[in-house]
């Protein structure tokens, strides 16, 4: 059984209403992208303030990874070491998961 799954397309991704943040994540986008895969939303927000975002299930909970307000897609890929998680439960299993898993 696996813990972990990263949905390919928003569309195919459950809800993310109500998610809130609850912690961060010591990666780079790289890490990220060879762990986890290229990102659920691909595009800027609306407000620009999240440029990239993936969703997953973590033990059957959702959870989100994001950069948040760097306003620069660039900046994100090439400088950013430090992505938001939101969800809506504690995230620290989860986040310590990804974070081994990155080693």
């Amino acid at each position: 059984m696996t813990k972990l799954k990263v949905f390919t397309s928003f569309s195919d991704a459950p809800t993310i209403l109500g998610t809130s943040n609850k912690g961060y994540i010591e990666a780079t986008y790289s890490q990220l992208v060879q762990f986890l895969g290229e990102p659920t939303i691909n595009d800027p927000s609306g407000d620009d303030k999240i440029q990239v975002e993936w969703i997953l299930r973590y033990c059957d909970e959702t959870f989100t990874i994001y950069d948040w307000k760097t306003y620069d897609r660039d900046y994100t890929v090439n400088t950013l070491n430090t992505f938001n998680v939101g969800g809506r439960t504690n995230a620290s299993s989860m986040i310590n998961f990804i974070e081994q898993s990155l080693v």
